[in-house]
């Protein structure tokens, strides 16, 4: 009897996109799981061993040093593991036959154009993440590996993780006035939406070989200030204790911060929807229903 069931490697599985890619998985998967202490991203033989030893059909890197502000004081271990592991993943992917799915970061572009970044408009990081994002993008692309999918996401959220939803909430609570930064455009990201997205791209795999760079973020644009005001308004409509009064729009230069962040990070979603046949929920559709399940999954 045939056996149509499929091995994936989950890279980084403790991590808060990683949680939801097991929660959405497909029946079809046998999910096998790496992170740290016993798993390093940074050590070829350690990475090439492992997989090879499994020989999963898709490795799902979600495995990346997030910390933006920290990469700007500790660069050289942000290139080894958003940059150097990608591509000991790719070259174990290429030796094994596997699909590799990577996600990247709107942090590879330079954030000053004033309409949506397709997937072939110049990169341009800013920041020591996106330069080291950049490098793992790279690695990928130039490892001689064809069956990729590097999935660019923006502003991400979801259950289990330190994101700016959480943050909000939690300063709701705290304070009376809170000050959010107005001059920053971008899409929010469900994690629910883009784990979905990882198997939708999957599902594309045949003789088209839909393969390569994609954008991915929930549909509709807004400033991490319209963001905040949204997060307290549900969290008002739920019910849940906020002290927060005011929230006051302020410029970037007024909130310093170490790493330069894109003041445009808007995508064009155009390629994703086209190759899979499916269409983006609006990113206040999707955070009413973060509200639903924040605490359970």
């Amino acid at each position: 009897m045939k056996n149509d069931r499929k091995k994936l490697a989950l890279i980084g599985s403790n991590g808060m996109l990683a949680r939801m890619v097991r929660h959405v998985v497909p029946s079809a998967y046998d999910v096998t799981s790496f992170d740290l202490p016993d798993f390093d991203i940074t050590d070829r033989d350690l990475v090439l061993s492992a997989m090879m030893h499994l020989s999963p059909h898709v490795i799902v890197n979600c495995a990346a040093y997030t910390d933006v502000d920290g990469c700007e004081t500790n660069e050289e271990l942000a290139l080894r593991v958003n940059g150097k592991g990608p591509g000991y993943l790719a070259e174990a992917a290429l030796e094994i036959g596997s699909t590799l799915v990577h996600i990247s970061t709107d942090y590879v572009l330079a954030g000053d154009k004033t309409e949506p970044y397709s997937e072939d408009d110049p990169t341009g990081p800013l920041s020591a993440y996106g330069r080291s994002k950049l490098e793992g993008e790279t690695a990928i692309v130039t490892s001689g590996l064809a069956r990729y999918f590097i999935i660019r996401t923006s502003w991400l959220y979801g259950p289990g993780g330190k994101n700016f939803v959480e943050t909000i909430l939690r300063l709701a609570g705290e304070r009376e006035e809170l000050r959010i930064v107005a001059d920053q455009q971008g899409s929010p990201t469900y994690t629910e939406d883009l784990a979905n997205a990882v198997f939708s791209l999957l599902e594309t795999q045949g003789a088209r070989r839909p393969y390569g760079i994609y954008n991915f973020s929930n549909a509709g644009s807004c400033s991490w200030y319209e963001f905040a005001v949204e997060i307290v308004r549900l969290a008002k409509s739920n019910k849940l204790p906020v002290k927060v009064e005011r929230i006051i729009p302020i410029r970037t230069e007024d909130f310093p911060l170490p790493a330069k962040r894109p003041s445009y990070s808007i995508f064009s979603k155009q390629k994703y929807e086209t190759i899979t046949g499916r269409t983006i929920p609006d990113w206040r559709e999707s955070l009413i229903k973060y509200f639903t399940v924040r605490q359970t999954i």
